[in-house]
């Protein structure tokens, strides 16, 4: 069985959690469009939220044969793999008498948006730089493996070759660009569902599209504005704050050791592509709401997101890395 966002939210009765849900949706535009095989069960005894599955490496192939000849034989390669739902959230807390002064901004539900919001932002952070491994540098441990570590190494992974550090480089490389741009998709198996990027990528992006005349936009259901590229959907990863400092998700612009990079992930979603995980039922969100009747001068909410994804074919997930937006300031 699998679900979506949308779906999930038709099986609730509570308004509070469907609003939660539209929130989360309206938060996340990947979120929104994900489909999630809610299929883990941890069992009675169990204590973690693994989901294994076939992985597809490398197609199989078709040929010719003559006469009284056989074919030559190949097969598709395929690789079990485990991947894990990771629970995240947090919660918040609101004095009673904050919340039944707040007039017009309702205390509780504003820092419950801002809950939601950091919770999908933390699950882009993941869906990048996330790993299984106890530690990586650069990636965020003990959570799940992410498009970063998952493309890395196979022929998904390219290196862009074009400059755009500059208004000057973009007027004169903007058509090679593009070239390697649509180059880059090709290694992929059909049009992906949208490319994932970061703020000033998109920036960039956006301005080349509209050079060439593949820049579109429109309004989904929320009213918000979807960008496209060629007909497939740009989106902003956005920033996430892990309480000391903003950064951005993926390969930020650069610091002052860093080269000046930034890169573009071409995805394609669905159950044989890349999808996301979920516990059985309509679990993947939850909320938990205090009761403002009830004793105690401070109210505690939480929300919580309990999912990870999953890459079933390499070839519907690439990147494109080492784009050059910024000049270098390392050494």
């Amino acid at each position: 069985m699998a679900i979506t966002l949308a779906e999930a939210k038709v099986g609730m009765a509570d308004k509070v959690d469907q609003q939660v849900i539209d929130t989360f949706r309206r938060s996340s535009l990947l979120l929104d469009r994900l489909t999630f095989d809610n299929a883990i069960s941890p069992g009675t005894g169990g204590s973690t939220l693994a989901y294994g599955y076939i992985q597809l490496k490398t197609p199989s192939t078709a040929g010719v044969r003559t006469i009284n000849s056989e074919y030559t034989a190949s097969e598709a390669k395929k690789e079990k793999k485990v991947t894990n739902a990771i629970i995240m959230g947090g919660s918040f807390e609101v004095d009673r008498v904050l919340q039944n002064t707040s007039g017009a901004v309702d205390e509780l539900a504003f820092q419950a948006e801002q809950k939601i919001k950091a919770t999908s932002n933390y699950f882009h952070n993941l869906v990048i730089n996330g790993t299984s491994a106890s530690s990586g540098a650069g990636y965020v441990p003990n959570t799940f493996d992410g498009l970063k570590k998952l493309l890395s190494g196979t022929s998904s992974e390219v290196t862009s070759a074009v400059s755009l550090t500059s208004a000057a480089e973009m007027d004169s490389n903007y058509n090679a660009f593009l070239d390697e741009v649509d180059g880059f998709l090709s290694v992929l198996d059909g049009t992906p569902t949208m490319m994932l990027m970061n703020t000033a990528m998109l920036t960039k992006m956006r301005g080349i599209a509209r050079r060439a005349g593949y820049y579109a936009q429109s309004r989904d259901e929320f009213g918000r504005t979807v960008e496209t590229y060629n007909g497939i959907a740009m989106m902003d990863l956005g920033k996430y704050y892990d309480g000391t400092t903003k950064d951005v998700i993926g390969t930020s612009i650069p610091s002052s050791s860093a080269a000046g990079t930034t890169e573009i992930y071409a995805v394609t979603l669905g159950l044989d592509a890349l999808h996301g995980i979920s516990p059985t039922g309509t679990g993947v969100i939850s909320s938990y709401m205090p009761d403002l009747s009830a004793p105690g001068a401070v109210k505690k909410g939480e929300v919580e997101l309990v999912a990870g994804i999953a890459l079933k074919n390499t070839l519907k997930a690439a990147v494109l890395k080492g784009i050059a937006i910024a000049p270098k300031t390392g050494g």
